[in-house]
């Protein structure tokens, strides 16, 4: 039997405001980059609801570390920090403006957890599957040699009629 290895990310940060938008967009490019596309909205906002939560309540420090593990048709998110108490599920009042995290990542993902870690912390971790569509999903056309590429029956030069150039780039300093 063949298997498809695992894909794997980690990006360790302090959770602070400005550092939770650039994970979203690392978790999310990362997840097109898999063409996991239809599982970012998801990630991007479990992963940001467990980062708030380090931002506001994890003592002593506000360093964690985010994972993203794609195996077995499931994508796992998540976060460890230093804290070792537990989160709990509120039920957050009509008037509450915080409190709804957990409860969100339960709607929104297939199952989630927290592990212990002793002394080291804790880890909040969320499950999501991959699509049924995924499987039928097939990588993006690469236009080469063998295709016209995008732009059909464009009258484009012989390599004869090429004049050649020597290469050049910029840096902007």
């Amino acid at each position: 039997m063949i298997s498809e290895p695992s894909r794997h990310c980690t990006v360790e940060l302090q959770a602070l405001p400005s550092r939770i938008g650039q994970v979203r967009r690392i978790i999310s490019a990362q997840l097109r980059y898999w063409h996991l596309d239809p599982l970012i909205d998801q990630a991007a906002l479990g992963v940001t609801e467990l980062l708030t939560n380090v931002h506001r309540h994890a003592q002593p420090d506000k360093t964690c570390t985010v994972e993203i593990e794609f195996l077995l048709e499931r994508l796992t998110v998540s976060v460890h920090d230093h804290d070792p108490r537990l989160p709990t599920v509120r039920e957050a009042d009509a008037s509450s403006t915080s409190g709804r995290g957990l409860a969100l990542i339960a709607a929104v993902s297939e199952s989630w957890g927290v592990r212990p870690r002793g002394r080291a912390g804790k880890v909040v971790w969320f499950t999501l599957p991959a699509p049924s569509l995924f499987a039928a999903v097939r990588p993006h056309s690469v236009y080469g040699a063998t295709t016209d590429g995008p732009f059909g029956d464009v009258d484009t030069p012989s390599l004869e009629k090429v004049a050649h150039t020597d290469a050049r780039s910029a840096a902007v300093g």
